[in-house]
């Protein structure tokens, strides 16, 4: 089995925003000397782990992340009639064990991301305790961070410096997409009409605003190391195949949802590279420094990609034991021979 499954793909989005900054524009980065659109990490996984195609696939292993599981497990306890101090007292004991509570509140301070196996045995222990009229001992409230069997946690990692036992290091690395070229953020002005007015006394709009955005072609990188993936989601190989099939169909194919009513950014990758192997992983980014110019800029960028690849494996050697690719440009190779390239 390959340790490391690493994805190299090119999405071009047209007019779009995507990803927004605190001031509403697109997101941007400066590299090779030029300005860049960029699509942060965070957003990327998020998209990906939420979207229809990921939890459809992986239904009854996604988790969920709050800071309300305390207050949930309250409202079950007093629906199955337990008194009010019995049930705070319970239910800050078991919400503890998933992150520091706020002062004199079941809220935990930080967004707690907690596995559906971790759900049931909570729900589950608060039967018990109902059923024995008691509160939970230590060795049980301990077992209940010890089913974690979700595979966005076993992918994308969680962690609370509060409670260092509850942490799984991540399996899978996701790079900040970049544009492969230089860009200049735009500005669109519009302005919205109220539908009564008959333009007899107001000639005005009602409403006038501004929407930065801007269109790029998407360098993006993924690398998931499959022996920790197994090894977060205790040893099912199975699952964690049918988890890097939902996570690569996802990549492919589901963009950011922001401003998607406003521009319809729907795209899918034009092309890309999986790469499986033992060797220490590196990004392709590089072959991008200096931007892509020009009129075919899918084309020239899929060939600086390629020509990376290969100065790569002059350098230091084969980087990867076997590689498969897609390129939606050309019409060459499949989406369905990635992805059983991946998960075989």
């Amino acid at each position: 089995m390959s340790k490391f499954i690493q994805l190299h793909l090119l999405t071009s989005f047209p007019p779009s925003n995507l990803n927004r900054d605190d001031l509403g524009r697109p997101k941007t980065a400066r590299m090779g000397g030029a300005e860049r659109l960029r699509i942060s990490s965070q957003s990327l996984k998020r998209n990906w782990r939420c979207s229809d195609l990921f939890e459809s696939s992986m239904a009854g292993h996604i988790g969920t992340r709050t800071k309300r599981f305390g207050l949930e497990l309250y409202d079950y306890l007093l629906k199955k009639d337990v008194n009010e101090k019995k049930a705070k007292q319970w239910c800050e004991a078991i919400a503890k064990q998933f992150g520091k509570l706020k002062k004199d509140s079941l809220e935990i301070e930080q967004l707690s991301h907690i596995s559906p196996d971790e759900q049931k045995a909570a729900y589950q222990l608060l039967d018990l305790l109902i059923a024995e009229d008691r509160a939970p001992d230590e060795k049980e409230l301990s077992l209940l961070t010890s089913r974690t069997k979700a595979v966005d946690i076993a992918l994308f990692g969680r962690m609370l410096a509060s409670s260092p036992e509850f942490n799984i290091e991540a399996a899978c690395q996701v790079a900040h997409a970049i544009s492969v070229h230089g860009v200049t953020v735009e500005d669109d002005y519009f302005t919205a009409v109220d539908d009564l007015n008959d333009g007899m006394e107001d000639r005005g709009a009602s409403h006038i605003g501004e929407s930065g955005f801007a269109a790029a072609l998407f360098y993006s990188y993924i690398c998931i190391d499959k022996e920790l993936l197994i090894e977060n989601l205790d040893g099912d190989a199975e699952l964690a195949n049918k988890a890097i099939a939902a996570l690569v169909e996802a990549a492919v194919k589901v963009p950011p949802k922001g401003k998607q009513n406003s521009f319809a950014t729907r795209a899918y990758a034009s092309y890309v590279l999986a790469e499986k192997g033992s060797q220490q992983p590196r990004s392709l980014s590089v072959a991008f420094l200096k931007p892509v110019r020009g009129d075919d800029q899918a084309v020239d960028a899929i060939q600086r990609l390629e020509t990376q690849l290969n100065n790569f494996d002059q350098v230091y050697g084969a980087c990867s034991d076997h590689r498969c690719s897609m390129n939606a440009m050309t019409g060459e190779g499949s989406f369905q021979a990635l992805q059983a390239f991946i998960t075989d």
